[in-house]
Protein backbone atom coordinates (compact mmCIF):
# COMPACT_ATOMS: atom_id res chain seq x y z
CA UNK A 1 0.00 0.00 0.00
CA UNK A 2 2.85 2.59 0.85
CA UNK A 3 4.45 1.90 -2.61
CA UNK A 4 1.49 2.86 -4.35
CA UNK A 5 0.94 5.98 -2.23
CA UNK A 6 4.58 6.87 -3.32
CA UNK A 7 3.75 5.69 -6.42
CA UNK A 8 0.71 7.84 -6.69
CA UNK A 9 2.34 10.96 -5.17
CA UNK A 10 5.23 10.64 -7.67
CA UNK A 11 3.05 10.99 -10.82
CA UNK A 12 0.68 13.38 -9.34
CA UNK A 13 3.71 15.81 -8.62
CA UNK A 14 4.92 14.92 -12.01
CA UNK A 15 2.21 15.31 -14.05
CA UNK A 16 1.37 18.79 -11.95
CA UNK A 17 4.94 19.69 -12.66
CA UNK A 18 4.40 19.20 -16.34
CA UNK A 19 1.24 21.22 -16.18
CA UNK A 20 3.45 24.38 -15.41
CA UNK A 21 6.05 26.46 -13.13
CA UNK A 22 5.77 29.09 -10.70
CA UNK A 23 5.72 31.88 -13.49
CA UNK A 24 2.75 30.57 -15.73
CA UNK A 25 0.51 30.81 -12.06
CA UNK A 26 -0.27 27.23 -12.62
CA UNK A 27 -0.61 23.92 -10.79
CA UNK A 28 2.71 22.29 -9.76
CA UNK A 29 5.38 20.51 -7.45
CA UNK A 30 8.41 21.08 -6.21
CA UNK A 31 9.71 17.99 -4.22
CA UNK A 32 13.63 18.73 -2.96
CA UNK A 33 14.79 15.24 -1.16
CA UNK A 34 17.68 15.81 1.24
CA UNK A 35 20.21 14.03 -0.60
CA UNK A 36 19.75 15.45 -3.89
CA UNK A 37 19.85 18.96 -2.56
CA UNK A 38 22.57 20.93 -4.81
CA UNK A 39 24.32 23.10 -2.71
CA UNK A 40 26.44 26.50 -3.93
CA UNK A 41 27.39 29.45 -2.46
CA UNK A 42 25.69 31.22 -0.25
CA UNK A 43 24.45 35.21 -0.89
CA UNK A 44 27.50 37.57 -0.85
CA UNK A 45 25.64 39.12 1.88
CA UNK A 46 26.59 36.38 4.38
CA UNK A 47 29.88 35.71 5.74
CA UNK A 48 32.69 33.41 4.08
CA UNK A 49 32.02 30.21 4.60
CA UNK A 50 28.17 29.17 4.44
CA UNK A 51 26.70 27.74 1.50
CA UNK A 52 22.83 27.97 0.07
CA UNK A 53 20.37 25.71 -2.14
CA UNK A 54 17.39 27.67 -3.34
CA UNK A 55 14.74 25.09 -3.22
CA UNK A 56 11.84 27.36 -4.81
CA UNK A 57 11.76 30.85 -6.17
CA UNK A 58 14.42 33.26 -6.36
CA UNK A 59 15.31 35.20 -2.99
CA UNK A 60 16.68 38.16 -5.30
CA UNK A 61 13.63 38.59 -6.60
CA UNK A 62 10.09 39.89 -5.62
CA UNK A 63 7.75 36.38 -4.89
CA UNK A 64 7.72 33.80 -2.93
CA UNK A 65 11.44 31.28 -2.02
CA UNK A 66 12.28 28.83 -0.03
CA UNK A 67 15.97 28.33 0.66
CA UNK A 68 18.32 26.58 2.76
CA UNK A 69 21.90 27.81 3.99
CA UNK A 70 24.32 25.20 5.34
CA UNK A 71 26.49 27.19 8.25
CA UNK A 72 30.07 25.26 9.39
CA UNK A 73 30.33 25.16 13.45
CA UNK A 74 30.60 28.62 15.10
CA UNK A 75 29.87 30.32 11.92
CA UNK A 76 29.18 34.39 12.83
CA UNK A 77 26.82 36.56 11.83
CA UNK A 78 27.44 39.99 12.83
CA UNK A 79 24.22 42.21 14.56
CA UNK A 80 21.97 42.37 11.16
CA UNK A 81 18.27 42.97 10.70
CA UNK A 82 15.86 42.55 7.56
CA UNK A 83 13.31 44.44 5.90
CA UNK A 84 10.63 41.98 5.71
CA UNK A 85 9.88 38.51 8.49
CA UNK A 86 12.10 36.77 8.88
CA UNK A 87 10.92 32.89 8.87
CA UNK A 88 13.85 30.16 10.05
CA UNK A 89 13.43 26.74 10.48
CA UNK A 90 16.60 24.86 12.22
CA UNK A 91 16.74 21.51 10.41
CA UNK A 92 20.49 20.34 11.46
CA UNK A 93 22.57 21.41 14.06
CA UNK A 94 21.93 24.36 16.74
CA UNK A 95 22.00 27.73 16.40
CA UNK A 96 22.40 30.51 18.63
CA UNK A 97 20.78 33.89 18.68
CA UNK A 98 20.95 36.78 20.38
CA UNK A 99 18.81 39.61 20.32
CA UNK A 100 20.29 44.08 19.98
CA UNK A 101 22.95 46.03 18.15
CA UNK A 102 26.26 43.94 19.61
CA UNK A 103 27.25 40.73 19.29
CA UNK A 104 27.56 39.20 22.70
CA UNK A 105 27.78 35.58 22.85
CA UNK A 106 26.27 35.06 27.12
CA UNK A 107 22.55 37.15 25.83
CA UNK A 108 22.17 34.24 23.52
CA UNK A 109 19.72 31.25 23.29
CA UNK A 110 20.64 28.29 21.59
CA UNK A 111 17.80 26.98 19.11
CA UNK A 112 18.31 23.47 18.68
CA UNK A 113 16.55 21.33 15.60
CA UNK A 114 13.05 21.65 15.04
CA UNK A 115 12.91 25.22 16.06
CA UNK A 116 10.84 27.69 14.22
CA UNK A 117 10.99 31.35 14.65
CA UNK A 118 9.82 34.82 12.73
CA UNK A 119 11.52 37.66 13.56
CA UNK A 120 9.74 40.86 12.42
CA UNK A 121 11.31 43.71 10.44
CA UNK A 122 13.79 45.75 11.67
CA UNK A 123 14.64 43.01 14.88
CA UNK A 124 18.31 43.36 15.43
CA UNK A 125 19.85 40.37 16.05
CA UNK A 126 22.70 38.40 16.06
CA UNK A 127 23.95 34.69 15.44
CA UNK A 128 26.21 32.12 15.47
CA UNK A 129 26.06 27.99 14.64
CA UNK A 130 26.53 25.20 17.33
CA UNK A 131 28.14 22.18 15.12
CA UNK A 132 27.23 21.88 11.42
CA UNK A 133 23.83 23.49 11.20
CA UNK A 134 21.50 23.78 8.54
CA UNK A 135 18.40 26.47 8.69
CA UNK A 136 15.46 26.77 6.45
CA UNK A 137 14.75 30.23 5.44
CA UNK A 138 11.36 31.18 3.57
CA UNK A 139 9.65 34.14 2.58
CA UNK A 140 8.36 36.65 0.26
CA UNK A 141 11.55 38.09 -1.68
CA UNK A 142 13.53 39.55 -1.96
CA UNK A 143 15.66 38.44 0.60
CA UNK A 144 17.72 41.31 2.09
CA UNK A 145 20.18 41.92 5.02
CA UNK A 146 21.33 45.06 6.43
CA UNK A 147 24.50 44.76 8.94
CA UNK A 148 23.80 47.30 11.92
CA UNK A 149 27.60 48.02 11.69
CA UNK A 150 28.47 48.60 7.50
CA UNK A 151 32.03 47.34 8.18
CA UNK A 152 30.77 43.66 9.17
CA UNK A 153 29.11 43.87 5.40
CA UNK A 154 30.91 41.17 3.81
CA UNK A 155 30.57 42.78 0.36
CA UNK A 156 32.19 46.29 1.44
CA UNK A 157 35.41 43.81 2.63
CA UNK A 158 38.16 43.53 0.19
CA UNK A 159 40.03 39.86 0.06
Amino acid sequence: MRCLLVAAFTLTAGAASAQGSPQTNTAHAIVALPDQITWGPAPASLPAGAKAAVLEGNPGETGPFTMRVLLPNRYRIPPHYHPAVEHVTVLKGAFKVGMGDKFDGSAMNLLPAGTFAALEPGTRHFAESEGETILQLHGVGPWQITYVNPADDPRRQHP
